[in-house]
């Protein structure tokens, strides 16, 4: 049984153990928790990995259009967005471990219903609504809150951990889903899937604390106890407050246009029409595939670099840096498709992959700059932009592809609006904006 008591017995008591015990050093439980939290988010990406693997399969078993599968695509990534702030607040509401158990449930239960599926309308309700809810109550809201909860020092690093973790899951899953969908059939993919959702829910109930007071332990960095404050009422009303009040504030525009141009030069961009474009200038679509395989190696790297730099250095500067650099590779490209992969190629990947969420960690520090202790559901939000964007430039490139006969026009305009990004970036005031007030405990749904 976990301690929920607020306030501690002792001052003894709310030392770490090893603080209570004189030369004797133990790992802080911070890194327990985002150790689980890190494993727990890949359980919950392997998902992200099989939506490009099942549309040909899908197309071709049910005669479903591409339009019909990419509209539960489209569902998916919208709610993904979308479900991320209700699903911080349910978690000061209901506890990370309630929330997290549900949600991975929740994806299991929808990847699996689709082995059954006979008609469209089911594909939109499985793949669609019900992965799209669990996978964004798993979205990097999830590793805000662990993050801002836990850790007082670190945080940037942390934070990029934590958000590495959803490329390694694409990473783990991507080989094996592939062979899978090559070898046998889409339904045992769609079945691992749901079952390493389903795996990760005994680690996240039994490992998993919602605070360190749980434990009786201090913050990692922090120097004084933080009693566990009570759950907060009225979990929709209060995303839905805090939504209002940070759209009063400049920085929130900031921070959602620069993280809608983020996902629209990644995810919209380059994970979805970087194998078709290449293709175009007649590369084979596994050499292209493969090409975005590494893009996801090397976003691991750049992006747990990038939370040691947040620690480091001004976040608004290093998302100036990072988006300046995107764009400018992005009127590079063009030039450098071909129909075979060399060197000035691989760098590109290498080079956008470093880059790739590079921008999370020094947005998150943002986040809870500005906006205090509702800096969780203020980055959902912000990351509701991120997939908009997504969604849009997904859809505006094909229109753009069929219009011009070719992605030229997309890499230009995706690369000027990355220099765009990079001057919103520089004017975020240093000042901390006025806190979004927090809704009473008292506050009942």
């Amino acid at each position: 049984m976990t301690q929920t008591t607020e306030t501690p017995a002792s001052a003894e008591e709310q030392k770490p153990v090893s603080d209570r015990v004189p030369g004797r050093r133990r790992i802080h439980r911070a890194w327990f928790v985002a150790a689980v939290t890190f494993v727990t988010i890949i359980g919950a990406a392997a998902f992200r990995s099989l939506p490009g693997l099942l549309i040909d399969p899908l197309h071709q078993e049910f005669g479903w259009s591409r339009g019909t599968i990419g509209a539960a695509v489209s569902i998916n990534l919208a709610l993904y967005g979308l479900t991320a702030p209700f699903a911080a607040a349910l978690m000061d509401r209901f506890g990370i471990r309630r929330v997290v158990a549900v949600a991975l449930t929740v994806i299991s239960v929808g990847s699996l219903l689709t082995v059954w599926m006979t008609t469209a309308w089911q594909l939109l309700l499985y793949w669609g609504l019900l992965v799209g809810l669990g996978s964004g109550s798993m979205a990097l809201a999830f590793a805000a809150t662990v993050t801002n909860r836990w850790f007082t020092e670190r945080r940037g690093l942390v934070s990029g951990i934590l958000t590495a973790a959803s490329a390694s899951g694409q990473l783990i899953f991507l080989p094996l889903l592939s062979w899978l969908v090559t070898r046998y059939d889409w339904r045992p993919a769609a079945v691992t899937v749901a079952l390493a959702a389903l795996a990760v829910v005994p680690f996240v109930w039994l490992l998993l604390r919602d605070h360190p007071a749980d434990v009786g332990q201090k913050p990692y960095g922090a120097t004084e106890f933080v009693p566990k404050p009570a759950p907060v009422q009225g979990a929709a009303r209060r995303t839905l407050r805090v939504l209002f009040s940070a759209v009063r504030t400049g920085p929130f525009w900031l921070l959602a246009g620069t993280f809608a141009i983020c996902g629209a030069s990644t995810n919209g961009l380059i994970q979805t029409h970087f194998v078709p474009a290449a293709h175009d200038h007649g590369m084979p679509i596994t050499a292209a595939a493969s090409l975005l395989a590494v893009i996801g190696v090397f976003d691991v790297v750049g992006t747990i670099a990038s939370g040691w730099f947040t620690d480091r250095f001004e976040p608004r500067r290093l998302l100036a840096v990072y988006y300046a650099l995107r764009g400018i590779s992005l009127l590079f490209l063009p030039m450098l498709l071909a129909p075979s992969v060399h060197p000035p190629m691989i760098f590109f990947i290498v080079f956008y992959g470093l880059d790739w969420v590079a921008t999370v960690p020094p947005t998150l520090a943002l986040c809870r700059e500005q906006y205090g202790d509702d800096s969780a559901i203020v980055f959902g939000w912000v990351l509701a932009s991120h997939q908009v964007g997504a969604a849009l430039v997904a859809f505006l490139g094909g229109m753009a592809r069929d219009t011009f006969g070719s992605y030229d026009m997309v890499w230009y305009a995706s690369g000027a609006l990355c220099a765009a990004a990079a001057l919103m970036a520089l004017v975020i005031r240093r000042r901390p904006a006025v806190p979004v007030p927090a809704v009473p405990a008292s506050v009942t749904a």
